[in-house]
């Protein structure tokens, strides 16, 4: 036989209506001491992760402070250091200083302490034949170079012309000028009186020829000295 159920959401209701109805069982004490155990175990480990961590942040920071403290005081010594090394770079800057200023001076005087004898040894070197000087004297001059004049007597104007000549070769002295000539008569002679002017110069370095004061064995070298003036005079 067929049946044929017309209201379909019948039969739905009566299978809901069949079906038991769950019900909640109450927790056990077991159960629930689990879960209050559950409880206090994370607590616990809250508190000790957060005791861990502000006991690291503590022992951190100390360490930090430490290490700063240590910076701090090297940083103290090399800047003592340093300011010692300043002012005694500073002293040593102001010695070198003063021993230039010192060497300068030095150097200054003894650039000038040859010119005289450069002078007069040039100035005796030209004097020719019948020819004799009565003073050679400095005058003022504008520079640091000096300058002089030469009182003479000579026999004859040839003579003269040939001392400025010589003069005038030298390479310490320039500026050969005659300043007057007179004519005279001295010891039932004639002669002639002159007054030249002249500068003295740097030679160039090509044209001297030093020699050492000292000899390889630390004696003065006066013969090699002697030697070389006596050759000069010759030429």
């Amino acid at each position: 036989m067929i049946e044929i159920n017309l209201l379909p959401g019948t039969a739905k209701r009566q299978k809901r209506a069949a079906m038991p109805k769950l019900t909640r069982t109450p927790k056990t004490p077991r159960a629930r001491a689990a879960g209050m155990d559950r409880s206090r175990l994370y607590m616990v480990l809250a508190w000790v992760l957060g005791l861990g961590g502000l006991a690291y942040l503590q022992f951190g920071s100390a360490s930090r402070l430490s290490q700063l403290h240590t910076d701090v005081q090297a940083a103290r010594a090399d800047s003592t250091r340093l300011h010692a090394l300043r002012v005694l770079n500073d002293s040593l800057l102001a010695q070198r200083d003063t021993i230039a200023a010192k060497l300068q001076v030095i150097q200054e005087i003894d650039a000038g302490r040859y010119n005289w004898s450069h002078i007069l040894d040039e100035v005796a070197r030209a004097v020719p034949a019948y020819t004799w000087l009565v003073t050679v004297n400095d005058v003022p001059a504008e520079g640091l170079l000096p300058r002089f004049r030469v009182e003479g007597r000579t026999g004859n104007t040839f003579a003269l012309a040939k001392f400025m000549q010589d003069l005038e070769t030298s390479p310490f002295i320039s500026g050969v000028t005659l300043a007057s000539q007179t004519q005279v008569v001295e010891d039932a002679k004639t002669v002639y009186t002159f007054v030249i002017d002249a500068a003295y110069e740097e030679p160039a370095p090509d044209a001297i020829q030093t020699q050492p004061l000292f000899g390889a064995d630390g004696d003065l070298a006066a013969d090699v000295q002697l030697t070389s003036a006596t050759a000069g005079q010759e030429d």
